[in-house]
């Protein structure tokens, strides 16, 4: 497995869940951490713990939504370290409607700005770096709704999160020649504060049956640590009790 010390990795939804725990794990390894997200408050508080810790942590707040600012981040990454290896794209939201008898056009707007096309912005932005360095990893968070339809996730998140998958296979396909690898990430439930937005509350005796963010960056740093001519280009992971396996065999409560 390759050593990361000193790497330089751009998280993005870093201030909570997912994101958290794989700058977390990363910086732990010697990675140089850039954190972004909207909230400025809990990302200073993840880069304090890595700094505390004797690691190295940046805080780049932005609204990945708006290409410009993904831009601003990508060009002072640069100008800061020189260089970019590791994009943990990790940031995504969901929301309480999710029939499309609820959505409005400005809700739709909004969960592909922030699940898809915010995915497709730091990507690009993370290319333009890693092209002229012919080597650079790109992680996305897709989870299962990228690859199996359900009433569950709702339509706009499934639509946005299997466009993930998607990008991320393209970007194998044209940037092999390059050194450059995208691995998407399709984990079931993950006890993360997305968790909140579900209609209905999800109680902890179920939360603690999940996935947790830990086990999420572990699978990170695996994927991160592998040698530069090997690429995992999907993984789907689930907690072993599965709350939808459960319901069908009639020995678990409805999933909403």
């Amino acid at each position: 497995m390759s050593d990361l010390k000193g790497k330089i990795a751009w998280v993005t939804g870093a201030g909570t869940g997912i994101g958290e725990a794989a700058a977390l794990a990363l910086a732990k390894e010697g990675v140089k951490v850039v954190l972004t997200g909207r909230r400025k408050e809990p990302l200073q508080s993840v880069a304090d713990r890595i700094t505390a810790a004797g690691g190295v942590a940046h805080v780049a707040a932005a609204d990945v939504t708006d290409p410009a600012a993904v831009e601003a981040v990508a060009a002072d990454i640069k100008a800061r370290f020189g260089r970019l290896d590791i994009l943990v794209n990790n940031a995504g939201v969901n929301i309480t409607e999710r029939r499309w008898r609820e959505l409005t056009p400005e809700r739709n707007k909004m969960m592909l700005d922030t699940n898809l096309n915010s995915a497709c912005y730091c990507a690009a932005a993370a290319l333009g770096m890693m092209r002229p360095q012919k080597d650079g990893l790109l992680i996305h968070t897709a989870y299962m709704a990228g690859k199996v339809g359900s009433l569950l996730s709702g339509p706009t998140y499934i639509a946005a999160k299997h466009g993930v998958v998607a990008m991320s296979h393209s970007i194998n396909m044209e940037e092999f020649s390059n050194g450059i690898r995208s691995t998407v990430l399709c984990p079931g439930e993950v006890a993360t504060p997305i968790l909140d937005k579900r209609p209905v509350p999800v109680s902890k005796e179920d939360r603690d049956r999940m996935l947790q963010p830990e086990h999420m960056a572990d699978l990170i740093l695996y994927v991160a640590k592998l040698p530069a001519s090997v690429i995992i280009n999907e993984v789907l992971i689930n907690p072993t009790w599965n709350r939808g396996y459960a319901a069908a065999a009639g020995i678990g409560s409805k999933i909403t």
